[in-house]
């Protein structure tokens, strides 16, 4: 049972981006934010946007607090971090390779009451180490990190692919302009994917729930499609057939050994797999407390 009125004490959360200002938002929703109790890390801002948005911030009644979490070191972090009873990390490897060992290790020193890294992906025990994408490795050196110690709690919050990027040109899944869709690996190979807005608002609950739940995986799902339906789909929102057409895993090795730096074609080749990177959506932690989420069809509408 879902207790939308628990507060997880003083909080942090590191960055706003995307999902920062998502799981920001959420907070706000619960009141969380009016009671004085949350904070967001943003490095110094030097420019103006980076001021308005600052200000943007503490006019929505957060605490900002500044520092870069590529230049601080461990030590330095952890200072910050150890005001506060809970850490949420927003933000992803933009501080380059090590990024979230280091965020990691600061708010273990901290002795932080719970933290939640930044995991918003796929199942990195079921992908396990050598997928290709050395960024996948760094996630499983974070389990470690927690699995190996006691005195801070952690909830790790898989949510597969953000929605989004399925669709993003760059990523090449799918093509709008040219009706085309392309499967990687196999045709019945399936993805978990969960909009932004909605790993915020499943994230405030999941620290809201009481019981609590402490050192756990816990799986949300906004939709779990194979590629074919995904082509059913595009090509139903798109009121016109689409091209099919299957990335084999040959391809896609051949693609990364002629492109050893291409980060997307890394991508590619991490997602054409049959586990690690999809989990039924019925045994979500959505489903099991009737929390609604957007689905793939409904991504497409408001598309």
């Amino acid at each position: 049972m879902l207790n939308t009125d628990t507060n997880p004490g003083a909080t942090l959360v590191i960055g706003a981006g995307e999902l920062g200002m998502a799981v920001i938002r959420a907070f706000c929703d619960r009141g969380w934010a009016d009671r004085g109790s949350l904070s967001v890390l943003l490095r110094p801002a030097s420019d103006d946007p980076a001021i308005k948005r600052r200000d943007a911030l503490e006019r929505m009644g957060l605490n900002v607090v500044h520092a870069d979490i590529a230049e601080e070191t461990e030590a330095g972090l952890a200072v910050v971090f150890r005001r506060f009873s809970t850490v949420i990390c927003c933000t992803g490897f933009v501080g380059g390779p090590g990024t979230q060992r280091k965020i990691t290790a600061a708010a273990l020193m901290a002795g932080v009451e719970r933290y939640v890294p930044w995991q918003f992906g796929v199942d990195y025990d079921s992908v396990g180490r050598g997928s290709g994408q050395a960024v996948f490795d760094e996630q499983s050196d974070v389990r470690d990190m927690l699995r190996a110690q006691s005195a801070t709690g952690w909830v790790i919050v898989s949510t597969g692919m953000f929605t989004s990027f399925l669709f993003e040109p760059a990523f090449g899944v799918v093509d709008f302009e040219t009706a085309r869709v392309h499967a990687l690996g196999r045709w019945e190979n399936r993805l978990t994917v969960t909009t932004p807005d909605d790993i915020g608002r499943l994230t405030a609950a999941i620290l809201a729930h009481e019981p609590r739940l402490t050192n756990a995986v816990v799986f949300v799902a906004g939709d779990t499609v194979s590629y074919a339906q995904l082509a059913d789909m595009v090509e139903h929102h798109l009121g016109r057939p689409v091209q099919r057409i299957l990335w084999d895993i040959d391809r896609l090795r051949s693609e990364v050994a002629q492109h050893p730096d291409d980060t997307l074609r890394k991508y590619h080749l991490a997602f054409a797999r049959d586990t690690g990177v999809a989990w039924d959506k019925a045994h979500s932690f959505n489903a099991a407390n009737g929390i609604a989420v957007t689905d793939v069809p409904a991504w497409l509408r408001r598309r």
